[in-house]
């Protein structure tokens, strides 16, 4: 007998959808027929521009310390990352209980929303912000209250803070936002929450904000709240997106009850010892995000001279807008190339692409000049 496993799960699963990344190389290579060895030959000359990801690697102090790590992995990780979160704590001059460790800032999204909203609750986020506050709002069995951009591309604050209700738990908002680019001030944010009622988790997902270090205030510091929540990740500018590392910063009050959610060892060992040496490599990865913002801008110009830029964007990607959007994600394929489609998110016509190295982007440059009709 056939059983039907969707109809003895939970409700929320029939409107539950896995999360989509960017197409692997490997993945998008055997799309294409090709053997196993032809893969493999071909893997090194083609370009992936789809996940936002370093294309300068990991700072050189982490991966030294990866291969010394390596030899201990028979070994538990420390479930409280306590070498890690005091390094950040004094980054951030704040105390190491204002610390949430994740596998990924993904993960220490979830556990929050999971913890403060479910069944009869909602959660309000950006109708094109990060789609893993859906994702997660669903899992958790709450309701998702996506709203409309101001301008196509820029969080409505004023929006947002009318679709706030007595239901509201959790309010998301990414900023710099992925995936269309656009940067809301600190003072525009501090008067988003100014009008809000205290007991209201607000998370602002500040996975890029490397890339914006010189153009706005410290949000955890700058930003008064008492629901804040500021996220971050070592898989963007750091260049450990393979590890998979991230945290939150919060209420010390507030992350006690987070932590009854996480699952124990939730950071691996190389993650930890990776992230705690990548740290100490500042002016590296700072020197990473001024190659990337100086290709971005290349990038932008090349775009816009072809009438495709979209909007500026503020993160390392830039974002690519043409009707003819998703028949060029193939041909750019075809050309050994990878982008990202944004129909996801409600944009079919716009396609996301990872600002890379100078012969990344000339290879985009290149096959984009000949797939364009």
């Amino acid at each position: 007998m056939s059983i039907d496993w969707l109809k003895q799960a939970v409700a929320q699963s029939e409107s539950l959808h896995p999360y989509i990344p960017g197409k692997p190389i490997a993945q998008m290579l055997r799309e294409f027929g090709l053997s196993e060895q032809e893969v493999e030959s071909r893997i090194t000359s083609t370009v992936k521009l789809a996940s936002n990801e370093n294309p300068y690697g990991a700072p050189p102090k982490a991966l030294e310390v990866i291969q010394q790590v390596a030899r201990e992995v028979h070994r538990y990780p420390d479930g409280d990352c306590f070498e890690l979160k005091q390094a950040l704590a004094e980054k951030h001059h704040i105390k190491q209980e204002q610390l949430l460790l994740g596998n990924g800032s993904n993960e220490a999204l979830e556990l929050i929303i999971r913890t403060f909203a479910g069944a009869g609750d909602e959660v309000v986020y950006s109708q094109r912000g990060f789609i893993v506050y859906a994702l997660a709002t669903t899992a958790a069995g709450a309701k998702g209250v996506a709203v409309p951009e101001s301008d196509g591309f820029t969080h409505d604050l004023d929006a947002m803070f009318d679709a706030v209700n007595e239901h509201t738990k959790v309010v998301c908002i990414a900023n710099p936002n992925n995936p269309t680019g656009a940067l809301l001030p600190t003072q525009a944010l501090q008067s988003f929450l100014d009008k809000l009622p205290s007991h209201i988790v607000v998370i602002i997902d500040e996975a890029y904000v490397e890339y914006v270090e010189d153009m706005v205030e410290d949000s955890i510091h700058a930003l008064d709240y008492a629901g804040l929540v500021v996220s971050r990740t070592f898989s963007k500018a750091y260049g450990l997106a393979g590890l998979r590392v991230g945290y939150a910063v919060a209420d010390k009050g507030l992350l006690a009850v987070v932590n009854r959610f996480r699952e124990p060892f939730n950071v691996n060992s190389m993650a930890q010892a990776a992230a705690l040496a990548a740290l100490d490599e500042h002016d590296w990865v700072m020197d990473k995000v001024a190659l990337c913002k100086a290709e971005r801008v290349r990038l932008e110009l090349a775009l816009s001279d072809l009438h495709c830029l979209a909007a500026p964007s503020f993160g390392n990607f830039v974002l690519f807008q043409h009707q003819d959007s998703l028949n060029l994600v193939k041909k750019l394929e075809q050309e050994g190339v990878i982008v990202r489609p944004l129909a996801p998110y409600g944009m079919p016509d716009v396609l996301r692409v990872s600002v890379g190295t100078a012969a990344e982007n000339d290879a985009f440059l290149a096959a984009l000049s000949k797939v364009l009709p």
